[in-house]
């Protein structure tokens, strides 16, 4: 019989790692006393693992959610990395990684470190670690698949710079300082948000201004016209992320407008905007006000999840024809302790997290505070299950849905 997909399920505040099996909701594994850095989130690598970084621990943990199965332990490897981790990306055989770190549970900007990990090292995953710059860097690799290219997105001032994933590895102790091979400067201080086309080889970069590009050129990065926000008479916000549907060569975010205040968020505008890689065509779709925060690609949809003092949803966007379209919203049951009207929406109250793999059409949506997690089929535009763990899942816990043999790894960043 064949393997059905696994949903990875994060608690970072209790610290606890499940993976659960969706034909029946039983946990397959279990890890305790691990801390997913919630920012950096899940990385999918090829060979249906999943990597993510204790950031209590200062590890990158690569997962087999399959392993048990066959015998195999879930935890494959262990590597030492610089946290608190920010963004973590790999290359296209997901033997080369990259982990930024950024503020943490720290006001201002503290720590430039950049980690540059080799799972196949000789005598076994390495990990060496150089200083950039401080701030809340982005990351990807991208090029030769001998020896890719490490590029940091920086904000404050606004910079792409470029370095050899060899030469980071080939980087003495003790933490020295990295100059990049190459940099591009960016018009905006406000960089947030990446993805990488490992088919036509651009890196993409969100910014207030719109999405700017570069690809590799050997040991330089040429620059590409910027993509817009605006398109079809809607101008307003930006996208803060940027998400790759590499089945339908789609770059995805969600644009932001409205007031810029924090305690404004129940007014703030959404929606969901989309690039077509290859015709270059692209549009915006309205999702509705409130806080969105991010977006899961499943095998013919995104969905997003819409929180909102007025009732929280599941939005569904199909992406099987050439424009695509919403075509169910699904209501939520409320949060306790969910943002309120007046207050912020980050600050001591509850979030949701969501996962969907490219293989599958199931998405998985968590109720933060409340130990759930709720499964629709986008096809149906119906709930299939409601799975309950043991921790509360304050924040919203984080989860990755993978399933056998997905292309979830052509999306080699973070989320």
């Amino acid at each position: 019989m064949p393997l059905g997909p696994r949903l990875i399920v994060a608690d970072q505040v209790a610290g606890e790692v499940r993976i659960l099996d969706l034909r029946d909701g039983r946990t397959t594994a279990r890890l305790a006393g691990r801390h997913l850095a919630e920012h950096a989130g899940f990385l999918a690598l090829p060979g249906n693992r999943t990597a993510f970084v204790d950031d209590r621990a200062g590890e990158l943990l690569v997962l087999a959610p399959y392993g048990p199965e066959s015998g195999r332990p879930v935890l494959e490897h262990r590597v030492p990395v610089a946290v608190p981790a920010e963004h973590l990306a790999a290359d296209s055989s997901g033997r080369r990684i990259a982990v930024t770190t950024g503020l943490g549970r720290n006001w201002s900007a503290w720590c430039d470190q950049l980690t540059a990990v080799d799972l196949a090292a000789e005598g076994g995953p390495g990990a060496v670690r150089v200083r950039t710059r401080t701030g809340e860097p982005g990351v990807t690799l991208c090029g030769s698949p001998d020896d890719p290219l490490v590029v940091l997105r920086h904000r404050e001032p606004g910079e792409l710079t470029a370095y050899r994933h060899s030469a980071l590895m080939d980087a003495a102790p003790s933490c020295p300082p990295a100059d990049p091979v190459f940099s591009v400067p960016l018009p905006d201080d406000d960089g947030h948000g990446d993805a990488y086309d490992p088919v036509a080889g651009w890196v993409f970069a969100a910014a207030g201004s719109g999405v700017h590009r570069v690809r590799p050129d050997g040991d330089t990065l040429a620059s590409g016209s910027m993509l817009p926000w605006s398109t079809g008479g809607r101008a307003d916000g930006r996208g803060y992320y940027l998400r790759l549907d590499a089945g339908h060569r789609t770059l995805w975010s969600c644009v932001r407008g409205g007031p810029g205040a924090p305690e404004s968020w129940p007014d703030w505008t959404n929606d969901a905007w989309w690039h077509h890689l290859d015709s270059g065509g692209v549009g915006r779709l309205h999702l509705g006000p409130g806080l969105i925060f991010r977006l899961a690609v499943a095998a013919d949809h995104v969905a997003f999840s819409r929180v909102h003092p007025d009732g929280d949803e599941l939005i569904l966007v199909s992406t099987s024809q050439a424009a695509p379209v919403v075509t169910a919203r699904l209501p939520l049951p409320p949060m306790a302790k969910a943002p309120r009207r007046g207050g912020t929406p980050w600050d001591g109250v509850q979030r949701r997290a969501i996962a969907a793999s490219p293989a599958a059409s199931l998405v998985a949506v968590s109720r933060g505070g409340h130990g759930e997690i709720h499964v629709f089929d986008a096809e149906t535009a119906q709930q299939t299950d409601l799975l309950t763990v043991p921790t509360p899942l304050d924040e919203g816990g984080h989860l990755a849905l993978v399933s056998l043999d997905d292309s979830s790894h052509l999306d080699p960043i973070g989320r």
